[in-house]
């Protein structure tokens, strides 16, 4: 079946396209899961409830909102997000270190690859350092901007302004 069509019977709750989408999607969405989580195993647990929701809530995509492959996307972050944000995540990984997200799109590695087909690349290589460390920060690693905050040890209205500033720069880029 093409993708639009695995797409309208996975509204209509049809099992083989659901697995379908899932041999299709699964190893992108967990190589995204897995970036912001930084555990495989955790990884694949919040790839396992990505899937449960989207056959939950497929009726609520709209190919007139956006491509299938964003709003995936986009659950998928909301969702690595969250765990990261939970207290027995934090706790399992107080001691545990960050990499700069800016590491694996400069790098050489497969992940390159991936994060160049959505183009973050040759926009990401335009900004400020201070702007590539608050939106690693804000948008890979989900940190509020308090948390931000706290970890660049510069005040919250400084944050939210810079934050701000390199999401308009970034626009212009875009653009």
């Amino acid at each position: 079946m093409q993708p639009d069509e695995l797409i309208l019977q996975l509204k209509q709750k049809n099992e083989v396209a659901f697995s379908q989408i899932y041999d299709m999607y699964s190893e992108n969405i967990f190589g995204i899961i897995n970036t912001i989580v930084k555990d495989a195993e955790i990884a694949e647990e919040v790839l396992q409830d990505v899937f449960i929701k989207v056959w939950e809530k497929s009726d609520s995509y709209s190919s007139e909102k956006g491509r299938f492959f964003t709003w995936l996307l986009n659950i998928s972050r909301n969702a690595a997000i969250d765990k990261i944000r939970s207290k027995a995540y934090k706790n399992k990984r107080k001691n545990s270190d960050f990499d700069d997200f800016s590491f694996f799109i400069k790098d050489d590695m497969d992940l390159d690859s991936i994060s160049d087909a959505y183009g973050i690349k040759k926009f990401v290589d335009k900004l400020k350092p201070i702007c590539v460390k608050l939106i690693d920060l804000l948008f890979f690693k989900g940190y509020t901007q308090k948390e931000a905050s706290e970890t660049l040890e510069i005040p919250l209205g400084t944050v939210k302004s810079r934050n701000r500033t390199c999401l308009n720069s970034l626009r212009d880029t875009l653009q």
